[in-house]
């Protein structure tokens, strides 16, 4: 259940926590700057002719944590807690990749920020579901960006993209 951006209860403490150190406030809603972040990932196309999907999920969460550096305030539960940015410029260049997994996941991915020292790029698709792609692999991080932020900031480990075994089958 979507909960409303002026809820005082809609993150655990220690979420809050990091949010409210990080600048963020109930309410905070900067539309002009995720609107120049939607026309500037719009506007761009890969020299292979790939360009980037935008859509509201994702310009919701640029519009409410936009420039936000989010840093953990507590331990990890399972891993260490990282640090979340939300700009989603970082993925500028990644429109192919960010199609490529669209296209595994039958969905459309967009670009939201980083996580930790900025290897981690943070996606988002049209239902609100979180993903992070690094170096070591393609990341569930959560069913919408309020659980993944908390999954981030708590060190809850994130579950591995791969294909089913099903489709290696068919």
């Amino acid at each position: 259940m979507p909960h409303e951006r002026t809820s005082a209860t809609r993150f655990s403490v220690a979420v809050d926590d990091a949010l409210r150190a990080a600048g963020w406030q109930p309410g905070r809603w900067d539309i002009r700057q995720a609107e120049q972040w939607a026309d500037t990932l719009r506007g761009h196309t890969s020299a292979g002719g790939h360009t980037h999907a935008v859509f509201p999920a994702a310009v919701e969460v640029w519009a409410e944590f936009g420039n936000l550096h989010i840093a953990p305030t507590g331990p990890g539960r399972h891993i260490a807690p990282s640090s979340v940015r939300i700009d989603p410029m970082p993925g500028l260049y990644a429109a192919r990749t960010l199609s490529d997994l669209g296209r595994a996941l039958d969905t459309e991915i967009c670009p939201l920020g980083t996580e930790g020292d900025s290897h981690t790029l943070l996606t988002i698709d049209t239902t609100g579901r979180v993903y992070g792609l690094d170096h070591t692999g393609d990341w569930y991080l959560g069913d919408d960006f309020d659980t993944a932020l908390a999954a981030l900031m708590t060190g809850t480990h994130p579950q591995r993209l791969t294909p089913r075994a099903a489709d290696r089958q068919e």
